[in-house]
């Protein structure tokens, strides 16, 4: 008999059908553990041993690396060179891999890659007087090899002349030498012969226009500052325009855009009256201070032309925008108008409203055949003269290059 309350279905699943179930699960899982505990064993073991395997088929580390400091450069350059590693068809080399570090034993920075084919760098990445270390390694379809060795410490330093430009040395020279022999010979009294530029014609005949008209000239030293050469150039030829208009008695209007080229404005008309010995008549207010903005001191010279109406214009010193305004307004009254600038985009204006324009450096030889002073002349002297040695170098060089002789040429050309 049962216990009371037992459930039969209960007490039949502890029978023998039941033990023979769980003797088959546990056979089952017995041999499950047999087959699987052997392959996990095996894979941890080759994956144990595949890092060593991918390094031994990687190519075999590069050699020699040794490093220069690049010649004839401020120091911000290291050249590198290595031996090719020793690559077979089983250890083959892609690329080379150069890193650099402050310290031998690092952290590392990737310089650059190159192809297997190339067996030297030059790192344009340096900093002067500092040291660095670098390393080479070989990559492959086997992975990377580390580096056989580091080299350094390395240090780039800078050259005090660089030795490629003897060229531009020689040139400087010549010049210098051209310029103080002309200047030497200006001041001992033996002024080298300087053509004289139509342009200074046409600025005589302007003021001795408005002489007869008489109405006065306006002289315009350009708008830019005394750091200007262009507006140094400027007044010095206004100088020698006031010794005229003093000469002819007639009245010179001067308007300035800066303080600095004010007080030398002034400086210079009192001059050229002294020096045609009317200094009686220099009148203080012939010069004036505009204003520094471009265009406000646009709208008060073109007001002076429009009220004054001179009858001479004389651009001569550095022009931009306003120039087509200025000389546009001035040809609407009427004036003769001589214009002289070395601003290239702003002479097709000067040569369309002026009647005579003063092109690029007649500027500038202008100004040193007008005063006469020895050290411009020397100056202006020299330049042609190293302008004639250029030319025959020019053509020495053409003729030696029609010839395949390229020592010039590899001479000349900086590196």
């Amino acid at each position: 008999m049962p216990p009371l309350g037992a459930c039969p279905r209960a007490q039949s699943a502890h029978g023998p059908r039941a033990d023979r179930t769980r003797a088959r699960f546990r056979h089952g899982l017995l041999s499950f553990a047999l087959a699987v505990v052997p392959v996990a064993a095996l894979a941890a073991a080759l994956l144990a041993i595949a890092p060593a395997a991918a390094l031994s088929d990687a190519p075999l580390p590069p050699s020699g690396l040794t490093w220069r400091d690049v010649p004839n450069d401020a120091g911000r350059a290291i050249a590198l060179e290595w031996k090719a590693s020793p690559a077979d068809s089983s250890h083959p080399v892609t690329a080379y891999f150069v890193e650099r570090a402050t310290a031998p034993g690092g952290p590392w920075t990737l310089v650059d890659s190159v192809a297997a084919e190339t067996h030297q760098k030059t790192d344009q990445g340096v900093r002067r007087d500092t040291q660095y270390y670098y390393r080479v390694t070989a990559l492959g379809p086997g992975g990377v090899t580390p580096a056989l060795s580091v080299t350094g410490p390395v240090v780039a330093r800078s050259e005090w002349f660089n030795s490629t430009r003897w060229s531009v040395l020689v040139t400087t020279a010549m010049f210098f030498a051209f310029v103080l022999y002309f200047i030497s010979q200006a001041q001992a009294g033996k002024k080298p012969f300087v053509r004289r530029i139509p342009g200074i014609d046409a600025i005589e005949e302007a003021v001795g226009r408005a002489t007869e008209m008489g109405r006065p000239v306006l002289f315009i030293p350009g708008i830019r500052d005394i750091n200007d050469i262009q507006t140094v150039a400027g007044l010095v030829i206004l100088e020698s325009v006031a010794r005229l208009t003093a000469k002819y008695e007639t009245p010179i209007a001067v308007p300035v855009s800066y303080p600095i080229p004010f007080t030398i404005a002034e400086e210079m008309v009192k001059s050229g009256y002294l020096h045609a010995g009317r200094p009686d008549q220099y009148d203080p207010s012939s010069v004036r201070f505009i204003s520094p903005e471009q265009f406000a001191y646009v709208a008060a010279v073109t007001g002076i032309i429009m009220r004054d109406r001179p009858a001479a214009h004389i651009f001569m010193g550095s022009f931009y925008a306003e120039s087509l305004l200025l000389a546009e307004t001035g040809f609407a009254t009427g004036a003769i108008q001589v214009a002289g600038t070395a601003n290239i985009p702003q002479l097709p204006f000067f040569v369309v409203a002026c009647d005579y324009t003063l092109i690029g450096e007649e500027l500038y030889a202008a100004s040193a055949y007008l005063s006469g002073e020895p050290k411009l002349v020397g100056s202006l002297k020299g330049g042609d003269l190293l302008k004639v040695v250029a030319i025959v170098v020019i053509v020495i060089g053409c003729a030696l290059e029609t010839a395949h002789i390229h020592w010039l040429a590899q001479w000349m050309v900086p590196r």
